[in-house]
């Protein structure tokens, strides 16, 4: 199965590298939405967001907004657009595979549901596990584990589109696999894997481990005394 795909945001000329600097913008501009602050200049919202002040222009300017000379941006109105632009007016159903400490975690993160993310399944291969109800992060909801054996079910009954896998290397793709099956479309894998998919399901790897070892590459140089 081929792993290039080109994304609906490659396609419409957005790049990849814009889009994965969106939700940066957002966030930002969403704390300063909630703090009352009207406009924000480009050299602000750069300087918030950690890049150049000309990234930040070009990668607005894929959605069609300039900002005014003198004034800047809009900024209620310029959370709207990227939200629009990354879906986030929608209501998006998740479904987790995996159910330990860091799929327990990732249910009962708040975040999700601010965001337009509902969690509708839980599904874990531990009969131990099966059963438990875990607070899904809106209105106090819990939501129930069920057995995987019951995977393609949980993800029509709740109408998924977006599956997050958090099980052990071993299982990530038999349990991908299934998830594209049952359709899924979209996938952040947790598990440290590469995953095969057919065309037109995107995966995003979140690999926590090596984000720790690139830090530790810097962190030894900072130190040099404790590389000798």
């Amino acid at each position: 199965m081929p792993l290039s795909r080109e994304t609906e945001a490659s396609r419409r000329g957005i790049p990849e590298a814009t889009v994965a600097r969106l939700p940066i913008y957002h966030r930002v501009l969403a704390h300063l939405a909630e703090r009352g602050v009207a406009t924000v200049s480009s050299e602000e919202l750069a300087a918030a967001s950690g890049v150049t002040s000309a990234k930040l222009r070009k990668d607005l300017s894929h959605l069609g907004s300039y900002g005014t000379r003198g004034v800047g941006y809009d900024t209620e109105y310029l959370v709207y657009q990227i939200a629009r632009e990354l879906g986030l007016s929608q209501d998006w159903r998740v479904v987790i595979v995996g159910v330990g400490n860091l799929g327990h975690a990732l249910a009962n993160y708040g975040g999700f549901a601010s965001r337009g993310f509902r969690v509708v399944g839980l599904v874990d291969a531990d009969p131990t596990r099966v059963g438990e109800k875990i607070p899904a992060g809106r209105d106090g909801e819990t939501v129930e584990v069920s057995p995987l054996v019951e995977l393609e079910n949980v993800v029509l009954d709740g109408e998924a589109s977006i599956g997050v896998i958090a099980t052990p290397a071993s299982a990530a793709q038999a349990v991908c696999d299934r998830l594209v099956a049952a359709g899924v479309t979209s996938i952040l894998n947790f598990a440290p894997a590469v995953l095969s998919t057919p065309v037109g399901v995107d995966v995003r790897k979140v690999d926590l481990a090596t984000e720790l070892q690139i830090l530790a590459f810097h962190e030894q140089r900072k130190h040099p005394e404790v590389r000798a």
